[in-house]
C-alpha cells in the first residue's frame, strides 16, 4: 500500500495564464510615441487636465474681453477652434485607450477564469486524494480491530492451555496439618 505524493519543490508560476496577454498591457504599444500617446489620453480625464483647462479658459475670455488684447474677438472663434482641434486628436485617442483596455480587461478576465478552474481542478484532486486516504485509514483501523481481537481471542486460549498444563503436570499439595 504506496500512497503517491506530488512532487511540490517545482516553483509555480502564479501568472501563467497572463503571460500570453502580456502584449497587451501597453495601450498603444511599446514605444516612446505609444507610451506618449497613452499617457496623453489617461490625462485628459484628470482633475489637473479640467482645471488647466478651465484657467486657460478664463484667462482667454478675460484678455480678449477686458480690452488688453482683441487676438479673439467677442464670438471666440480661435477657442472654439482650439476645442475643435483638441477634440479632434482627444477623442481617438480616448476611444483607442478604451478598445484596448477593454481587450486588456476581457483577457484579464479570462486568464482569472481559467485560474480559478485550475485552483477548482486541483481542489478537487486534493480532495480526492483525501477521500482516498480517509478509506485506507479506514481500512487499516478495521484490519488493527481485527487483529486486536483475535490476539485477545489468542490470549485467552493460551491462558487457558497454560491453567489445563498447570493442572495436569503439576501435582496438588496438600496442607500440612
Amino acid at each position: 500500500m504506496t500512497t503517491t505524493r506530488h512532487d511540490t519543490t517545482a516553483p509555480v508560476d502564479h501568472l501563467r495564464f497572463h503571460r500570453p496577454h502580456a502584449h497587451l498591457a501597453p495601450t498603444f504599444g511599446n514605444d516612446k510615441f505609444a507610451l506618449r500617446a497613452e499617457a496623453f489620453a489617461r490625462f485628459f480625464g484628470t482633475p489637473t487636465f479640467l482645471g488647466a483647462q478651465t484657467l486657460i479658459v478664463v484667462a482667454w475670455v478675460c484678455l480678449n474681453l477686458s480690452g488688453v488684447t482683441h487676438f479673439d474677438a467677442y464670438p471666440f472663434i480661435l477657442l472654439n477652434l482650439a476645442f475643435s482641434l483638441q477634440s479632434a486628436y482627444a477623442a481617438p485617442l480616448i476611444l483607442l485607450a478604451q478598445t484596448r483596455q477593454a481587450a486588456r480587461d476581457k483577457a484579464q478576465s479570462d486568464a482569472d477564469a481559467q485560474h480559478r478552474e485550475a485552483l477548482a481542478i486541483a481542489n478537487s484532486e486534493r480532495q480526492a486524494d483525501a477521500a482516498k486516504n480517509a478509506a485506507q485509514l479506514l481500512e487499516l483501523l478495521e484490519q488493527n480491530t481485527r487483529l486486536t481481537e483475535m490476539t485477545k481471542a489468542l490470549t485467552e486460549r493460551i491462558e487457558s492451555l497454560t491453567t489445563q498444563m498447570h493442572e495436569h503436570f503439576v501435582p496438588k499439595h496438600e496442607p500440612k496439618a
